[in-house]
């Protein structure tokens, strides 16, 4: 995944028949779903640090998630009223760490590169952010504590320090 090749798109290139490889993926997003809808996945500090940065910032949100899935996770939370727009993974073509979602939020967003902070939680969101040319502050997060790093502008232990970065930006 780190490569931005998904578990199912190995399973198929290694000869695994198609039909369970699909009945696999449909039962794992009905229980990712399910556990969007039932479980809090709330991350302390971010609703107040965008509020916070949304005065003198302007912020998007890009996901490798599915459009469905994204819904799911914001329907009921308010970071998305400090978002300028969205993208999902049905926005773009080619997902991270290929740069292609970033150069489009950038060209969304009508700014330069070198205005633009990028904030991941992983290696191949990193990737993405380095190989189109952004700076990336990576925010620890438990599930991608072990990846590698390495490149990143800031690395950072909670959300709360976000807004002195940006500030040392300017």
């Amino acid at each position: 995944m780190v490569h931005g090749a998904s578990s199912w798109d190995l399973a198929l290139a290694a000869g695994i028949d198609p039909a369970p490889v699909t009945a696999a993926r449909i039962k794992r997003d009905h229980y990712y779903q399910q556990h969007l809808r039932q479980e809090h996945i709330e991350i302390d500090g971010v609703q107040g640090t965008l509020e916070t940065l949304s005065k003198t910032c302007q912020m998007a949100i890009v996901t490798t998630s599915k459009r469905s899935d994204f819904e799911l996770i914001h329907n009921h939370r308010a970071i998305l009223q400090f978002m300028a727009f969205a993208l999902t993974r049905e926005d773009y073509v080619s997902s991270k760490p290929d740069p292609e979602p970033y150069l489009l939020a950038v060209e969304r967003f009508g700014a330069a590169r070198s205005e633009c902070l990028v904030v991941e939680d992983s290696q191949r969101g990193l990737q993405a952010a380095r190989a189109a040319g952004i700076d990336c502050a990576v925010i620890y997060n438990k599930f991608t504590a072990q990846h590698d790093f390495t490149g990143a502008n800031f690395l950072l232990k909670s959300i709360s320090e976000l807004p002195g970065i940006i500030d040392d930006r300017r």
